[in-house]
């Protein structure tokens, strides 16, 4: 019972954190959708909100970025993928509102410059997802170099995508921020491939 006391409380930090920030979820709210007594917190989570932050940060993007490599598993080749990616994040978007994007983003926006452990919490994911998508791009023929660029300029866009269309309220951003990849992505390709 204790593992799911704080896999419960792991799961509404990962929720919360990503719909209302760092800030803008206290931890009465997190206990009352976990379910969890006060104490239970500070058991689990002897650094209280900073060290559950984190670890909800590190787990919540180790989970996305199984997610997207799903993704692109079952595509049937690297730049469907990436088209796969960008429209079921606009599905998602849209299906949930607009309450559910990047679980990374909206904390890593807020605490850049004002918290070094959850900086550097944020910091940590996205390096693995670039080094993730870099090496699924090397492994079609692309150069290590180029590949990191156009991991970073897709994860770019996918977050910068995420913002706008949380804050508009549309996928259009979603939509542009793909086609764009996706012609980033088919330019390298075709270069690799001459």
């Amino acid at each position: 019972m204790a593992t799911d006391t704080r896999e419960r409380i792991l799961d509404a930090s990962r929720v919360l954190f990503a719909r209302r920030g760092y800030a803008g979820t206290g931890i009465k709210q997190i206990l009352a959708e976990a379910d969890a007594a006060f104490a239970s917190l500070y058991h689990f989570f002897p650094g209280g909100k900073d060290q559950l932050a984190a670890e909800a940060i590190r787990t919540s993007g180790a989970m996305y970025q199984q997610l997207v490599e799903g993704v692109l598993d079952a595509a049937p080749d690297l730049l469907t993928g990436i088209i796969d990616c960008f429209a079921g994040a606009a599905e998602t978007l849209r299906a949930t509102g607009y309450a559910d994007a990047c679980p990374i983003a909206t904390v890593a926006l807020e605490v850049a410059s004002t918290d070094e452990t959850l900086r550097q919490a944020t910091a940590d994911v996205f390096a693995s997802w670039i080094t993730a998508l870099t090496t699924r791009i090397v492994s079609v023929g692309v150069d290590e170099a180029t590949a990191t660029e156009l991991a970073i300029s897709t994860i770019a866009l996918l977050e910068g995508a995420f913002v706008l269309s949380r804050t508009l309220r549309s996928t259009v951003p979603m939509t542009a921020a793909g086609q764009t990849a996706t012609e980033a992505a088919r330019a390298v390709l075709k270069r690799a491939q001459s």
